[in-house]
């Protein structure tokens, strides 16, 4: 089974995590192929002995499977490296909370020997694309968490002037707006009071940050439905966050916002829920008093 594997380049003390995975999928006689960024940190500042069957950039690869090892961060990283290449993502957690990384350190020769026999099951989620009109998003304009419009930090609240499917919804007077997927519901959209959306069941939310009234609440609509945005600044700028890559844009810019054509595929292990890890995260349940 051929493996491409992407990673954080800051987590020196996860070494020991990287060292495992190395060998198991040299035990199992997989064909492994690095990102060289990743590769530089684990020959480099790791000084682990490891020589991959090969090193990539960019877009310029192709395998089975494909490995995030990190946090969520790395999983939003390598997914937009992946974008339309099909390629499931197997998520190795050795970041924090991680709803998207479904397998332990401790658990990474147990998973992938499974994997390798096909023991397994994949999980595809959709993301949103993101156009914008007259400035033009310099990065990858497609988000399996959220879209964010967000205020500059030296800046007054922002107007953000919503329709959906042509139809007038309401001006956000606010720090920024969040346009999540299921998939990011469990994310920055939470922290701001967000709904949980349960993956597969084609529906976005929009949740204001720190609204200016505080009768603005999350509405929740089909994903299906094409989303404009009109900011108006007293900075004349504002932010655009795509699963946290930010870029600056100027007043007047509109953006539009619809499902993707394509989805990201994530590999799961047999008996591993949604509402199991939403349990297990949430810690839903700890408390027994």
């Amino acid at each position: 089974m051929r493996f491409v594997l992407f990673g954080n380049t800051y987590q020196t003390k996860k070494a020991s995590h990287i060292e495992r995975l190395l060998n198991t999928l040299r035990r199992l006689d997989c064909n492994l192929f690095i990102d060289a960024s990743f590769y530089h940190f684990v020959k480099q500042e790791l000084g682990l002995p490891f020589d991959p069957d090969g090193i990539f950039e960019n877009g310029d690869f192709q395998a089975d499977l494909a490995i995030s090892m990190g946090g969520d961060g790395t999983f939003l990283k390598a997914a937009s490296r992946i974008g339309n290449k099909d390629i499931p993502i197997v998520g190795i957690n050795t970041g924090r909370l991680g709803f998207l990384a479904d397998i332990m350190p401790e658990e990474i020769e147990s998973a992938f020997e499974r994997i390798v026999q096909g023991d397994f099951h994949v999980e595809e989620r959709k993301l949103l694309q993101i156009s914008s009109q007259p400035d033009k998003l310099k990065g990858y304009p497609f988000a399996l968490n959220e879209v964010s419009v967000l205020k500059r930090d030296s800046s007054s609240m922002i107007s953000i002037h919503t329709s959906v499917n042509g139809q007038f919804l309401t001006t956000y007077q606010a720090d920024g707006l969040i346009v999540a997927t299921p998939t990011g519901s469990t994310a920055y959209s939470l922290s701001v009071g967000g709904p949980i959306m349960v993956p597969q069941s084609g529906i976005l939310s929009l949740t204001p940050v720190a609204p200016h009234s505080l009768n603005m609440r999350p509405v929740v609509i089909r994903d299906d439905c094409e989303i404009t945005l009109d900011i108006e600044s007293r900075s004349h700028n504002f932010l655009v966050s795509v699963d946290g890559r930010s870029e600056s844009m100027h007043e007047g810019t509109r953006l539009t916002l619809r499902r993707a054509p394509y989805t990201i595929k994530l590999v799961q292990q047999k008996g591993h829920s949604f509402f199991t890890t939403l349990r297990e995260k949430m810690m839903w349940g700890a408390d027994r008093r």
